[in-house]
């Protein structure tokens, strides 16, 4: 199975696909959009990108090009520790709190931002598209007064030093994965499903949101996420993204489907999808409170 990644290689969608998927041939991509434009080209059997993190929320990037540019169907979800930390150039370990740039993917830079503030106050911030590219870019410009924010995999993949561990600004730090395909079933199993919809309102219905989730209310499915994101059409014109905690069968949910067209909303299923954890992280394995 040929699977598409947000790269270069080092990256933590990396680190994501392979466990998830360890055998298959692992494909860098550039950025979000190429990986989800390989699968639509067949250059890919399966992309894998970042969809939400734990500290800074919904990756929105990701989100867009599944409403408004492809029809890609989600068909999995991984979930995995993140893990920031600050790499140098060996030459520059002694003297890293006079560097001049720091670079990262802004998901990245925005998690580490009291780190930043508090350690490199006079840094100036590059956006790039990803951690592992900015740890590259570092590799290769070794005349660079400069920093990368980004995990062990990548340091070690680009022979960079980290001069700071754990450098997040919480430590419950997670990032969900979606694996996005034409084929309908992944090599994987696990007992959580979860099933993603699109709905857009009514513009004219009072009270239409509350009828939305009263629909999946009264028949006892769990939501665990509902977001809000522009239809890119207007200001105050917004569809929502659902993830209810039930796998697509034959009842409740077409039922929740046909009841919210009956009020006039737009229903769109974006993927029906086990929800894999891997061994090591964390949420697999929580330790007991005391």
């Amino acid at each position: 199975m040929r699977v598409g990644f947000l790269g270069p290689e080092g990256s933590f969608t990396e680190a994501a696909a392979k466990s998830v998927l360890p055998t298959s041939n692992h494909i860098p991509f550039p950025t979000i959009p190429g990986c989800m434009e390989a699968v639509v080209d067949e250059k890919v059997d399966v992309a894998i990108v970042p969809v939400e993190n734990a500290i800074e929320g919904s990756v929105n990037l990701t989100l867009d090009y599944l409403i408004h540019k492809h029809t890609i169907p989600i068909v999995g979800e991984v979930t995995i520790p993140i893990k920031q930390h600050l790499l140098v150039h060996p030459d520059r370990v002694s003297s890293w709190r006079q560097i001049h740039d720091v670079y990262s993917h802004p998901q990245a830079i925005a998690q580490c931002h009291e780190f930043i503030m508090n350690e490199l106050p006079d840094a100036t911030i590059h956006y790039t598209d990803s951690t592992s590219s900015a740890a590259k870019d570092l590799k290769e410009n070794p005349e660079k007064n400069a920093a990368a924010i980004a995990n062990s995999l990548a340091a070690e993949k680009y022979g960079l030093t980290k001069v700071k561990e754990d450098i997040h600004d919480y430590d419950n730090n997670h990032t969900r994965f979606v694996l996005l395909s034409h084929s309908k079933t992944m090599p994987f199993q696990d007992e959580k499903q979860k099933t993603t919809l699109m709905v857009t309102l009514p513009s004219d219905y009072s009270g239409a949101l509350h009828q939305v989730l009263s629909a999946f209310a009264w028949r006892k499915l769990n939501l665990s996420k509902i977001e809000s994101r522009p239809m890119k059409t207007g200001i105050g014109n917004y569809f929502f993204i659902i993830d209810v905690e039930q796998e697509m069968d034959d009842v409740l949910i077409p039922g929740v489907q046909a009841e919210l067209e009956a009020l006039g909303c737009g229903v769109r299923v974006l993927g029906s999808y086990p929800c894999f954890l891997p061994e090591n992280t964390p949420l697999k394995n929580p330790v007991p409170s005391k």
